[in-house]
């Protein structure tokens, strides 16, 4: 039945001009924003996993960035350690030397003086961002390690710690004086030990033109003892931050690679295939113009009516 009210045909070219104008804008959104799900409307699961992994993201970035920072401080104090070494270690070589016989004690402590006030420099040089891991107070330190997220949906940041000891078989080379100062009395170098004939010394205090009488020999021998176990607490300071820096250095990396694998992962959820959307838009104008050509054809059949009343 043909009628002038109502003509289906228009109303079915409509809808499905309607239709493929609602797939076209689809269409252009995703390639506009290169996103396949972009909203929550889109895909409610989708896109709440892509939101909480680029929450994560950003945590797993402040991470990062504080891992930078406590490499800074390890390293700092790693390379202090590094430099007491040395030091202490040229200290030895002194002693070793002074131990010879005819050997002007007194030039030669001259030397280890010198060097005994190139520790505290170093000890007192030794910070950054505020922080000194080789000289002051004993405490606990910790640098951020990592961010995890349990299966729970709980989130945590996780720390590598570090003691400090101011003790003679500890880490720090100086202990601190409780105000924020340095001990020269307590550390590595500043802890005194008894030497026979009744004196005391620490290697920053040491003093080989002090040893006269019948004690020379055997203080020199407990001189270079006293170095050697400075030396050898030294070294093992320097191994724990070495073996620290290692870790956040590890940590740094797999951040950095988690990182990522994440904003990877988002993408396999939400972002547009470029290559299929932009197929489908092809596909769609020329679906349009169909449409718009089916429509017209449509409109035109009403007219052809008007043919039948002519005379």
């Amino acid at each position: 039945m043909t009628s002038i009210l109502t003509n289906n045909a228009a109303m079915a070219a409509l809808q499905t001009l309607r239709s493929i104008n609602d797939s076209m804008e689809e269409t252009q959104a995703r390639v506009s924003s290169g996103l396949r799900v972009g909203t929550a409307a889109d895909n409610a699961a989708y896109w709440s996993i892509a939101t909480t992994m680029r929450s994560d993201n950003k945590a797993l970035s402040a991470v990062e960035d504080a891992l930078g920072l406590g490499a800074a401080k390890v390293d700092t104090a790693y390379a202090a350690m590094e430099s007491a070494k040395d030091v202490v270690e040229e200290i030895k070589a002194k002693i070793v030397a002074a131990t010879e016989e005819g050997v002007d004690k007194a030039k030669v402590q001259e030397e280890i003086g010198q060097l005994q006030k190139q520790l505290m420099s170093i000890a007192q040089s030794a910070s950054f961002s505020g922080e000194n891991w080789i000289a002051g107070d004993a405490a606990d330190k910790s640098v951020v390690s990592g961010f995890v997220r349990t299966a729970g949906g709980t989130v945590a940041v996780t720390t590598t710690g570090y003691s400090l000891n101011d003790t003679a078989t500890g880490n720090l080379l100086f202990g601190g004086d409780g105000s924020g100062g340095i001990d020269a009395t307590s550390g590595i170098v500043g802890t005194t030990i008894a030497f026979s004939g009744g004196s005391t010394f620490s290697v920053y205090t040491l003093d080989i033109t002090e040893f006269t009488g019948t004690y020379v020999a055997v203080n020199m021998a407990e001189a270079l003892k006293l170095v050697e176990d400075s030396f050898q607490a030294i070294t093992s300071a320097a191994a724990e931050l070495g073996s620290i820096s290692m870790r956040i250095g590890l940590q740094a990396d797999f951040a950095s690679k988690l990182s990522d694998s994440i904003d990877s992962g988002i993408g396999r959820l939400v972002d547009a295939d470029m290559n299929e959307e932009s197929t489908r838009l092809k596909a769609l104008q020329t679906q349009q113009q169909l449409g718009i050509q089916s429509l017209s054809i449509a409109n035109t059949n009403s007219e052809n009516i008007l043919q039948l009343f002519r005379q």
